[in-house]
């Protein structure tokens, strides 16, 4: 099967179909080069999608993300941009195997179609000359035997007539005779030009068209096949990048099956345990006994069951508002107890429990007075919030309630390790370099080091003095040490009576009465603490003065914390007088103190004992 012979007499239909067979590859390489720019653009969209959704650098987000579902939400973004690069991959390839080679194979098919069809046409032009000589020569051939037969003719009339001179005869005769041989000598033209006609012509459909028609069909099977391994490559270009693309989203599949509702379930509660106890069951007030008693802080702090409305402090939730105070007093509020003293024993009255004569008489106010007045106060730190903002923290991070302050504890001890291990390998790198210098004392001098190891030697003793100072801290929380601060002091006073609605603004982050948390979500004004008041509210205080001693008249089980227990007829000392609460604070020694029922004990005010190591004297019952 070959064009030469099948289609010799085609040429201008071959022309077409070349042509036509061009366009399509120059089609096909438009529709690689449009799927390119669309794994190109799908790219970028893919990789636009990825940043939009990554976490932002020191932002809440980024926090977010130690969750099992929010780390598998992260890979899945991290593994989509590296699908979104496989999408490169194909368009980068695409354009260099299929696009490139196909654009310069086309130029160098025209060039090659140019040339065939160029000698096509060479080859026509001049069997088309050679036949209009055949047909010169034919036509002049055919011209002289006809002068010649009218030659003849007129030779022969010439002769039979007899009136005609000979001279006139012999004159005709020649002319025949003329005619003749140039009919002739056109006839042997002829034939030449006749058969040299011939074998340009057999030559030409037999020999030089086959040939012609032979390369132009080479060249369109190339063509053919090429666009074939082109469509080949299309595919091979899609199918090298699916084992990567199927790790991707193998990688997106374990990311997904990593997530443990568990795991994070606990670090929810890792995140915002406080530590603190949930308060105890609030007793019953037996208001028919004839002992004068006031409304604890646990009866004011749901005084809401009782039906009363309760006037709200600049925040959205009931029940919820609690006031930034000192350390001390905002551990004694969270630390003693949340509800009423127990009465005393069935076998003693309450009239047999006397304060002793030398307890002053005070004035008994109503707690709830004095939580309203505490609430109309201007505290000198507006609120949690304001710390985040950027105002001076408590250095031991007494602020944060215990397991949250432990946390942090923790993770000052795993930095500043982190900062010796630096220095440390600072230290041995520069001690390296000096023993070079001695070694070799023309690289340097080992003498210019000797400041700067100096220096970090310096740098690690601060460091570990750190260390030590916040591993104590977190030896305290943690319980294995004895409480490095005095015992939580319960709230005992009111701050000076400012601005009331100073305290408005502090009605984001704070404590409830029982010990919780809560944050409200609204705008507040912004308000610079000085860094000094703050340093203020957090220093540590002096123990508490001694006002008197004190008799246990029963045995008390302090259970709840901020109690204490007694046994009976034990001798304590009085640091602080019952408020009008019922309770009383007492000290063992420099390291236990706390609350018991003012019921339980027989107080003897002294106004001279101010010393807390003076002995106790014994007293006469």
């Amino acid at each position: 099967m070959s064009w030469g012979t099948e289609l010799w007499d085609q040429f201008d239909n071959l022309e077409k179909h070349t042509q036509w067979g061009i366009d399509v590859l120059e089609k096909y390489i438009k529709f690689v080069k449009e799927r390119t720019e669309i794994e190109l653009s799908y790219a970028k969209q893919l990789r636009n999608l990825s940043k939009k959704y990554q976490p932002k650098k020191n932002s809440k987000e980024e926090e977010e993300y130690r969750y099992t579902s929010t780390r598998a939400f992260l890979a899945t973004l991290n593994e989509m941009n590296d699908y979104a690069g496989q999408h490169e991959v194909i368009s980068e390839n695409m354009t260099s195997l299929i696009t490139a080679e196909l654009t310069r194979y086309v130029q160098e098919l025209k060039q090659e179609r140019k040339s065939y069809f160029h000698d096509g046409r060479k080859a026509q032009q001049h069997i088309e000359t050679c036949w209009k000589q055949l047909e010169a020569s034919k036509r002049r051939f055919e011209r002289d035997c006809k002068e010649a037969d009218r030659a003849q003719q007129y030779f022969e009339k010439m002769d039979a007539d007899i009136n005609v001179t000979k001279a006139d005869v012999e004159k005709a005769r020649q002319q025949a005779q003329l005619r003749h041989q140039m009919a002739e000598d056109s006839k042997a033209e002829y034939s030449s030009t006749l058969q040299k006609f011939n074998s340009e012509q057999h030559e030409h459909y037999y020999t030089h068209i086959p040939n012609i028609f032979q390369k132009i069909q080479e060249m369109e099977e190339r063509r053919i096949v090429r666009i074939g391994e082109s469509m080949k490559t299309f595919a091979e270009v899609d199918r090298q990048v699916i084992p990567i693309i199927g790790k991707c989203l193998d990688e997106i599949t374990k990311a997904a099956e990593s997530v443990d509702h568990k795991n994070d379930s606990q670090m929810v509660i890792e995140a915002f345990k406080s530590g603190f106890e949930p308060p105890g069951d609030v007793d019953f007030e037996d208001f028919t006994q004839p002992m004068k008693r006031t409304v604890s802080e646990s009866s004011l702090s749901n005084s809401r069951g009782d039906g009363k409305s309760e006037p709200k402090f600049g925040s959205k939730s009931k029940g919820k508002l609690w006031p930034f105070i000192k350390k001390n007093k905002l551990m004694s509020l969270l630390t003693s107890p949340h509800q009423p003293p127990p009465p005393p024993p069935a076998s003693a009255s309450p009239s047999a429990v006397p304060n002793g004569p030398q307890s002053p008489k005070q004035q008994k106010e109503p707690l709830s007075h004095r939580f309203n007045e505490f609430m109309t106060s201007k505290p000198k730190i507006h609120c949690f919030r304001s710390l985040k903002r950027g105002g001076a923290g408590p250095e031991d991070f007494s602020n944060l309630p215990p397991e949250q302050r432990r946390k942090k504890l923790q993770q000052k001890v795993d930095e500043l390790n982190r900062d010796i291990q630096k220095e440390m390998d600072s230290r041995d790198a520069l001690t390296k370099m000096k023993d070079v210098y001695i070694k070799n004392p023309q690289m340097g001098d080992a003498a210019s080091v000797d400041h700067r190891l100096a220096e970090l030697g310096q740098n690690i003793e601060k460091l570990r003095l750190e260390v030590q100072k916040f591993e104590g801290w977190l030896a305290e929380v943690e319980g294995r040490l004895p409480a490095r601060t005095e015992q939580p002091r319960r709230q005992s006073g009111v701050y000076e009576a400012q601005n009331p609605s100073g305290v408005n603004s502090c009605a984001q982050d704070r404590e409830s009465p029982d010990g919780s948390y809560t944050e409200e979500q609204s705008q507040e004004t912004e308000m610079k603490v000085p860094a000094t008041d703050f340093d203020d509210e957090f220093d540590d205080e002096e123990p508490l003065p001694t006002i008197g001693t004190c008799k246990a008249l029963y045995t008390f089980e302090g259970q709840n914390e901020g109690t204490i227990s007694v046994a009976e007829g034990e001798l304590l000392y009085v640091i602080e007088e019952d408020k009008g609460d019922g309770w009383t604070r007492i000290r063992r020694n420099e390291d236990e103190e706390g609350y018991v029922p003012t019921s339980y004990v027989e107080v003897y005010l002294d106004k001279n004992a101010k010393d807390v190591h003076k002995p106790l004297q014994k007293i006469s019952e």
